[in-house]
């Protein structure tokens, strides 16, 4: 017995052997590579966060003031539209408004600034493939005149304001009512000024990324031909990287997962039998790899994965929503025009904010919502108007 367990030993267990090559690349990519590659990235298991995240978080804060510096000078250096132009008094309809809801918030990062800026540029650089598109700016400060941003943005851009100045406040709308209220205000407001085919409600430290009229115009024009999109309630166009995962309670990401091990496992084990000339396929052998690869991809982070859909706007992904947030939301007029019935209908409060009242509508409704992915915009603000922080962090 004592024999043949020896044997048994000598034959796994001499370099030649399939468990000690695979045995040693586990514990030298999860012990070695991974740690030492991955350690500054911050939506991996890997960040090693009490190293990091208090000079990244500052890093962060630096440059985002320092764009929205450049985002001010931008509109300085602008010249003015005639009075046309910059009222939005054209006669057609268009077939994307950008909404971008605003309130004020610390002056020194100027985060409507940025995400005005930004899509101008970008509006200016698509060209005649954007010429349908418009922005508009929904100023929800209760008094609009305070909110200066929105008065250098009043000279570019057509502009409505939710006027309070003066009215009592009412007890019963608190925080998280008003936003709900001031979201109803700007959506009902954007299909009563312009009645566009889609309304893209973005929220003001939400910065768009270079390639989303490209993506935006592939997902208009060919995806959203499907009827089961077409009749969607919105689609969401961000949803925070640490919330991405594979780990997670969401049926599509698990599988998801799962082909990606059934994908990679056999093509690692025909690389693997390359490099060693074994035999071109082994079952447990693969099923190593396919675990190996969906441990790895979890671990280094989904999110990363993701960015790689970047290379093509066919490749983004549509795959059904999930709770949390609110930054980007985009709506057919149709979609827009239930929603406004709906959230008339809901209170909102703490623990029921607008993004989890819109998610609670596809169950009792009876409707569907998507989520597009990677994100389309990014979320700068580290400084909420719901919740005071003053030492903000990354994660």
């Amino acid at each position: 017995m004592l024999h043949q367990a020896w044997q048994l030993y000598g034959r796994w267990c001499r370099w030649s052997s399939p468990f000690i090559h695979l045995l040693t690349l586990t514990v030298v990519t999860f012990g070695v590579l991974a740690p030492l590659i991955c350690h500054r990235l911050l939506h991996s298991y890997f960040y090693l966060r009490r190293w990091h995240l208090n000079p990244m978080s500052q890093e962060f804060l630096e440059q985002n003031q320092q764009e929205g510096q450049a985002a001010l000078h931008y509109f300085e250096k602008l010249q003015i539209p005639n009075a046309s132009e910059a009222s939005g008094s054209d006669a057609f309809q268009p077939l994307l408004l950008i909404t971008i809801i605003t309130v004020q918030r610390r002056n020194d990062f100027h985060y409507v600034l940025q995400v005005a800026s930004h899509f101008h540029r970008l509006l200016q650089k698509c060209g005649a493939r954007c010429q349908s598109h418009r922005i508009l700016v929904c100023n929800v400060e209760s008094d609009p005149s305070s909110h200066q941003d929105v008065k250098l943005l009043s000279s570019f851009f057509p502009m409505v304001s939710r006027d309070k100045t003066g009215e009592k406040p009412d007890p019963r709308v608190n925080q998280f009512e008003k936003e709900k209220q001031d979201y109803v205000f700007c959506l009902e407001q954007s299909l009563l000024a312009y009645n566009p085919e889609y309304i893209l409600i973005v929220e003001d430290d939400a910065v768009p990324e270079e390639e989303i009229f490209t993506v935006l115009q592939h997902l208009l024009l060919a995806r959203f031909s499907k009827p089961y999109l077409r009749e969607a309630l919105y689609f969401k166009l961000y949803h925070p990287e640490r919330l991405q995962r594979y780990v997670n309670p969401e049926p599509m990401r698990i599988l998801e997962w799962l082909g990606l091990g059934m994908f990679l496992g056999p093509m690692l084990n025909c690389l693997y039998s390359w490099a060693t000339g074994r035999p071109s396929l082994s079952w447990p052998i693969v099923l190593f790899f396919a675990l190996y690869s969906m441990a790895l991809s979890e671990l280094v982070g989904r999110h990363y994965m993701l960015e790689l859909r970047r290379l093509a706007p066919a490749l983004y992904n549509i795959v059904p929503v999930t709770e949390c947030c609110t930054p980007a939301m985009l709506f057919s007029a149709p979609s827009a025009h239930r929603a406004l019935g709906y959230l008339k209908g809901l209170h909102c409060r703490q623990g029921f904010a607008k993004d989890i009242a819109l998610y609670s509508l596809l169950h009792t409704k009876g409707e569907n919502a998507y989520v597009v992915e990677p994100n389309l915009v990014r979320h700068v603000g580290m400084y909420s108007s719901l919740r005071l922080n003053d030492n903000p962090k990354l994660l």
